[in-house]
This record gives structure tokens, C-alpha cells and sequence, in this order.
């Protein structure tokens, strides 16, 4: 193998890992033999670079990213049609996961929502779940869905609409070592002792204090790279003094590594760098997109582009006039009043997904990135 077959073969591993970081050998079979066949360069590089631990056997690989806000709530979890999961959803996975940690090789899912609905009983959760509604049994199979394309359950017999419509059951394999290799905290839980919420999460999240210059520039130079891998871009302006005085030493040397290894491509400007990808595989948001939605977000990312900022009364104003120009082209409904709202609301979702925009409670405001949507003046050649 020629070394740019080496070099491509690598990629296409890490690649993998940064799209899924969870790769089954059911689901994900040729990713997962790249991985190991180039495992120790992969390793070596993470290690190196990001701080992330890679574990790899012959059933999964396992890619333990750490989160860099934790407060960012702009790529939550989505079910099958790519509808956000809300708190309902979130705790249902939780308690699905602690069930099946107990379960046996083998479960239903009638067996694995009687088993939910106790454990959501407890006083403690002051969590309200029952199985009366559609709406609840909607829920749990959406968890139960989720937990399919991560490789936890594998279906064996049935069908998740027998449930639901209470005429059959489904039964599942438990695939235990995916299970084991969810967590990606730096701590176990059952270590921490802190009790509200944000201080528990910190706590789980929490990474050693770095005590001599070496070590504080490694985890700079980690944090930083792990960012540029996850965020759209990354803002000087949002940087703390010391990383943005160690990035601007070292943009060149992070951004190649980064380029050498992934095949992104780096583009520095002076309000900050994103890494982009010209195969458009990294990212669970794309822009532009196709459909009503992709062409309203753009439409609106044209809109702030021009303006800078935009009061969210003129924003619903211009989308109402946007869906009566485009009525024919767009889904039924865009012109019923109101229907505004949740088109603009979805546009601008997106937006603040990709670090294009700030939304407060009454405007929005472009930011830097946002630029490379302004639509420039047409020129008449001859004048």
C-alpha cells in the first residue's frame, strides 16, 4: 500500500469516528475495520491532540469525546423525523439505560417500558410518566429507536408500531458491551457528591488542573482542537486570554495537524477559524439544504447577512413575505397565519447550530460567519 493509500485509509478511519463516535461491527462494519487497522496511528493522534480515549475491539470501537460547553443545547438528541428530544424524552433514556444495565440478554419492549415506568415512580425524580397516551408510548419507542441506531438493542421479532397500536411486542438482544461504552464522563457518578444539576454535570465532566507550563499549553492545545472539531467556528472574541494568545501563536501548526489528519480544510479569518469540510459528512446540520426549511434558513441567513441584525417582528414579517413569493415551490400551510413562527423558528435553530446568529428574546444578530450568505450587488458588464 502506497503511503497516500495509508494516509487516505486513516482519514477515512478518524473520519468515522468523529461522525459516530459508537461504530458497531453490525452497523458499521468497514469503518470499524479501518479503525483497527490503522489503531495505533489513531490512537497516538487522539492522545495527542484532543486528549480523547479510544477503546476498539472486534464487535465496536468507541471514540470518548468530551463536550466543550456544556450549556449548549443547539444539537440535542432527534427521533426518527428529526424532532428535538425535550426533558421527557431525555429522562426516559436515562431510566431505559439504567434498566437494561440490570436486564437480561435478552428484553421486550413491553418488559422494558413496565420496567421504565417503576423506576419513574420514584419521589425522587419528581418525574410524572405513565403509558395511557399514545403520546407517552411515542416517546418510549423513540428512545427505543435511538438505542437501535446506537447498537444497544438489536431487534430480534416485531415491530415498534405493534406497540404503539397496542396489537404485538417487540423482542430485543441487549448488546452489553455497547452498553458499557455510553459514559463518556471523566468520573463515575456514583462519585460525585454535588446535588444540583449544573454542579453534578460539571463535576462528571471535570478534567485535571494542569500544574506546570507544559501541561497548560498540552490542554490548551487540546481544548482548542477538540473545538475546532466540533464547533461550526470558533470566535476569538469567545476565547479566554490565554487561549486566544495561544492560538494565535499556534493557528498554523493546530490547523495543519488538524487538515493532515482529517482532510477538513482551515479557513482563518480575523474574527476567528472554522474547519470546513468540502464532502459536507461532519456535521448534523447542513446548510444550505433543500425543502421548505433549508430554503427559508437561507433566505433569513441572506436576510441578517444584509442587515447585520433584525428585530424578530421584522424576521416573521419577512418570512410571512417570503412563503407568499415561494407558495408554489414550498409545503402546504407556509402562508396560514402563524405559520411563520415555526418556519422562522426552525431557520434560526439552525443558524445558531452553525454559530451564524445570536437570538435574544426579541432580535437577532448576525455573527462573523454570517457574512459568506450576503448576496453581492449584481454587476452590468459595460458599466
Amino acid at each position: 500500500m502506497t503511503p497516500e493509500e495509508e494516509l487516505a485509509q486513516r482519514r477515512a478511519a478518524l473520519r468515522a469516528l468523529l461522525a459516530k463516535p459508537l461504530l458497531t461491527a453490525q452497523d458499521d462494519a468497514e469503518a470499524l475495520v479501518l479503525v483497527r487497522r490503522h489503531l495505533t496511528e489513531l490512537r497516538k493522534w487522539l492522545t495527542r491532540e484532543t486528549g480523547w480515549r479510544l477503546t476498539v475491539d472486534s464487535g465496536a470501537a468507541r471514540l470518548f469525546k468530551g463536550v466543550a460547553d456544556t450549556s449548549d443545547a443547539t444539537h440535542p438528541a432527534r427521533g426518527k423525523a428529526g424532532e428535538p428530544y425535550g426533558r421527557r424524552r431525555y429522562v426516559l433514556l436515562c431510566l431505559a439505560l439504567a434498566v437494561l444495565e440490570r436486564a437480561d440478554a435478552q428484553t421486550t419492549l413491553g418488559r422494558l417500558a413496565e420496567e421504565v415506568l417503576s423506576a419513574a415512580a420514584e419521589p425522587e425524580l419528581d418525574f410524572h410518566f405513565t403509558l395511557d397516551s399514545r403520546a407517552e408510548r411515542a416517546d418510549l419507542v423513540t428512545v427505543v429507536r435511538t438505542l437501535l441506531g446506537w447498537g444497544v438493542l438489536r431487534r430480534v421479532a416485531g415491530d415498534e408500531e405493534a406497540y404503539l397500536t397496542s396489537t404485538g411486542d417487540v423482542l430485543y438482544d441487549v448488546r452489553r458491551p455497547v452498553l458499557a461504552a455510553l459514559l463518556t464522563g471523566t468520573r463515575g457518578p456514583s462519585t460525585i457528591i454535588a446535588e444540583s444539576f449544573e454542579e453534578r454535570l460539571a463535576e462528571l465532566t471535570a478534567e485535571p488542573v494542569p500544574d506546570t507550563d507544559d501541561l497548560r499549553n498540552q490542554a490548551l492545545r487540546r481544548r482548542l482542537t477538540r473545538r475546532l472539531l466540533e464547533d461550526p467556528v470558533i470566535y476569538f472574541a469567545d476565547m479566554d486570554e490565554a487561549e486566544r494568545a495561544y492560538l494565535t501563536s499556534q493557528r498554523h501548526a493546530i490547523t495543519r495537524r488538524i487538515v493532515e489528519a482529517t482532510g477538513l480544510v482551515a479557513e482563518v479569518r480575523a474574527e476567528g477559524i472554522a474547519m470546513v469540510d468540502p464532502d459536507d459528512e461532519l456535521t448534523d446540520v447542513r446548510m444550505p439544504e433543500q425543502r421548505t426549511d433549508g430554503h427559508v434558513t437561507l433566505l433569513v441567513a441572506e436576510h441578517l447577512a444584509t442587515r447585520g441584525a433584525s428585530s424578530m417582528d421584522d424576521l416573521r414579517a419577512f418570512v410571512r413575505q417570503a412563503a407568499r413569493d415561494h407558495t408554489s415551490f414550498w409545503r402546504k400551510g407556509v402562508t396560514e397565519p402563524g405559520a411563520e413562527d415555526g418556519l422562522l423558528a426552525t431557520a434560526l435553530g439552525k443558524l445558531t447550530a452553525l454559530r451564524l446568529v445570536h437570538v435574544t428574546e426579541d432580535a437577532a444578530v448576525g455573527l462573523p460567519a454570517i457574512a459568506r450568505y450576503a448576496l453581492d450587488e449584481p454587476v452590468i458588464k459595460g458599466q
